[in-house]
This record gives structure tokens, C-alpha cells and sequence, in this order.
């Protein structure tokens, strides 16, 4: 079995990669893209060399380029696929295409695994069937329990651990691929996780994601103002030492989120 790991964020990568050899240590990885031009470049390069599509694709939904759903419009694509996303609304478009399964982020050991032995049982079968899919997803959502939003972090200060509530924090970003958070107090820590699980396990009622590298919250934000390309510049405090701006598709839903 071989794969192709879609993915824009290269801690999300690495962690994808020990699961999968945890899981599946015969597993080869045959590349990793990060955006949907450069996806859509290696697919048609392999098909234009005449080596086999690899036989699954872990594709994240939103990259910074764009929605992976892009992909399947732009070339074809003949590998069974495995969506991996932090974003729930993005479900049932998922299942409209050769999709197996949908995974949340954090991806989980168990869930890879059950993933895996899904796509092993089902080799050589149609497997692209909108509307059985898409009925077993409603009814999996439907079994969910209330969402349990992260109200706590363990992060290190020289030899001591702390735990620092998330109403310490006044926000996330995302410096030389790494994450971080700065308290209201100033303090800057380091934590293991993406923005992407970040923004899944933080209350939205409480913390914003402002672009791909920075989440807000509202005690965070001390001025705005319109910039460029009907963006919003944002200064935030305690004082962030780049450019804190809301994207062009977000900026409707953040006024409504700060107005909240």
C-alpha cells in the first residue's frame, strides 16, 4: 500500500506520518504536497511518466491555496482518498467524491487504524456511493456527543511544566512552523498543535481564527482598521510583532463574531 499526504502544515505532516508507520509500518509514502497546484502537478506528472496513482490520498479540505475540492476539478484523480480537516461543515461535500472515510483532526491512532481496515476491506470495490455515504455520515453526526472545548495547556518555562488556562491566553500564532501562544500578561509559550487542531478544540465563542497563522481573542483585539484587498488590520494586545490581518472571506464573520 502506498500514499500521497496532502497537507500545508508541516507539523500536521510529521504527526501524520509516525501514525501511519505506528499503524501501518509497510505503508510507503510516495510524496507529500502542500497546496493544490503542487498536487495536482506531481498527479499529472506520474500519469504523464506512466507510474501508478498511489493507492490513497490523505487530503486536508482547506489549503492555502484554496479547498482541496479544487483538485478533482482540475485533473483526475483515481486514488481512493481519506479527508482529513478540522472542519466539520466540509463533510458532506467530502463524501461527494471517491472518498472512504473523513477523518477529524487531531487524527487519532484508533480512527487511522479503522480507516485503514476500511480501505483494505473495501480494495477493489465501488466504493463511491454519495448517497449511502452520505447517510451513514448523517447518522454518525447525529451519535455525537456536545463538543468538550480545551479549557487548558501544559507547556514548558525552562525546567517547570505549567498548565495555563485558555483564559490566560490572548492569542495563537504560528512562527518558523511552529505554534505558539502569547498570554495577556505577554508571555510566550510553545505547543504541539497545529492551527488547524487549535482552532478544532478552541471554543469559537471565544478565540477566532483571524487567517491561516493567527487565532484572536476579543480582549486581544485593541484596534482595526480597513487595509488592502478589503482585509482588516488588526493591532492586537499584548503587542504582536507581525501583521495581524483578517482575510478577505473572513472579515464579514469576524465583525459578526466581535459584535457578539
Amino acid at each position: 500500500m502506498n500514499a500521497l499526504i496532502v497537507e500545508d502544515e508541516e507539523l500536521a505532516v510529521r504527526k501524520l506520518q509516525k501514525l501511519l508507520f505506528e499503524v501501518k509500518p509497510d505503508l510507503t509514502i510516495e510524496g507529500v504536497t502542500a497546496s493544490i497546484e503542487d498536487t495536482v502537478d506531481w498527479l499529472e506528472n506520474r500519469r504523464a511518466a506512466a507510474q501508478p496513482e498511489p493507492d490513497l490520498i490523505f487530503l486536508d479540505i482547506e489549503l492555502a491555496d484554496g479547498q482541496s475540492f479544487e483538485i478533482f476539478e482540475r485533473t483526475l484523480v483515481k486514488s481512493t482518498v481519506i479527508f482529513t480537516t478540522s472542519y466539520d461543515e466540509y463533510a458532506l461535500q467530502a463524501f461527494k467524491v471517491n472518498s472512504i472515510d473523513y477523518l477529524l483532526k487531531p487524527v487519532q491512532r484508533d480512527d487511522l487504524q479503522r480507516s485503514l481496515q476500511k480501505y483494505e476491506s473495501l480494495r477493489g470495490k465501488p466504493v463511491n456511493d454519495p448517497v449511502h455515504n452520505i447517510e451513514k455520515l448523517l447518522q454518525q453526526i447525529q451519535r455525537q456527543a456536545p463538543r468538550d472545548y480545551r479549557q487548558r495547556f501544559l507547556v514548558r518555562q525552562g525546567q517547570r511544566l505549567l498548565s495555563v488556562e485558555v483564559g490566560e491566553i490572548a492569542y495563537f500564532f504560528t512562527e518558523d512552523r511552529y505554534s505558539f501562544f502569547t498570554t495577556h500578561s505577554g508571555q510566550k509559550f510553545l505547543v504541539d498543535y497545529t492551527l488547524d487542531e487549535l482552532a478544532d478544540n478552541l471554543d469559537p465563542n471565544r478565540f477566532f481564527r483571524i487567517n491561516r497563522g493567527v487565532l484572536v481573542t476579543h480582549q486581544a483585539v485593541d484596534q482595526m482598521q480597513p487595509y488592502f484587498g478589503n482585509r482588516l488590520a488588526l493591532n492586537l494586545r499584548p503587542v504582536f510583532d507581525k501583521e495581524a490581518l483578517v482575510s478577505r472571506e473572513k472579515v464579514s464573520d469576524f465583525k459578526t463574531w466581535m459584535g457578539k
